[in-house]
């Protein structure tokens, strides 16, 4: 038996609930669609906001550790940075700075003495000198010239006269320590290599003399 036929109201009624049937699934679509978008782009930027808050953090942690002495370090201001060529009585050894030889001794590992009027010359220009009583132990020596491996602005070498079995040296600052193990050793040189103390920043330590 075949169906009465739909009148023309009847049809319209079906046809607008159809259409808002539709329409209300279109509406569920996108509030799916959106507020899922809307979570994903939520998770982005507190992602993104951990970074540089992380980044931000991690900075200033940084310049507050560099803004911090090195435990231990002694500060020695205002020395004098004449060049000459006659010797020079120093306060102390390895020397921190004052008068000095017109040409500087190159960067680099040295297995003998270096001249100190000399080595002067390189801290003017940034430079930190490693030093190491002739009689330091020889692993040590070995670990402190694995230290100083590949790293520029940096001088390494025994000094026979010096009280402490290892000290650390840059203009106006000095580090005494007793093994090569020490941890303020990087940090020393960390800080004060091209540091602010530094009279010439950026002179070169190449271009000198060997020792």
């Amino acid at each position: 038996m075949r169906a009465p036929r739909k009148s023309p109201e009847e049809r319209q009624a079906l046809l607008k609930a159809l259409q808002a049937k539709q329409r209300a699934a279109d509406r569920r679509r996108a509030w799916l669609i959106y507020g899922t978008g809307a979570v994903l782009v939520a998770a982005l930027i507190g992602a993104v906001t951990f970074v540089v808050v992380g980044e931000v953090r991690q900075r200033e942690e940084t310049k507050a550790a560099a803004a911090r002495p090195v435990d231990g370090e002694q500060d020695f201001p205002d020395q004098s940075r004449n060049h000459t060529s006659e010797p020079v009585s120093y306060p102390r050894t390895p020397a921190t700075g004052g008068d000095h030889a017109p040409v500087w001794t190159n960067c680099g590992i040295y297995t003998t003495a270096v001249q100190q009027t000399q080595a002067v010359h390189s801290l003017e220009h940034g430079a930190v000198w490693l030093s190491y009583r002739p009689d330091l132990a020889k692993d040590q020596i070995a670990e402190l010239t694995s230290l100083a491996g590949g790293q520029d602005y940096l001088l390494l070498s025994p000094v026979p006269d010096q009280a402490s079995p290892v000290t650390v040296t840059a203009w106006g600052k000095q580090l005494s320590v007793d093994k090569s193990s020490d941890e303020r050793i990087g940090a020393f040189i960390r800080k004060y290599r091209q540091g602010p103390q530094t009279p010439e920043p950026g002179a070169v330590c190449t271009g000198g003399v060997q020792g």
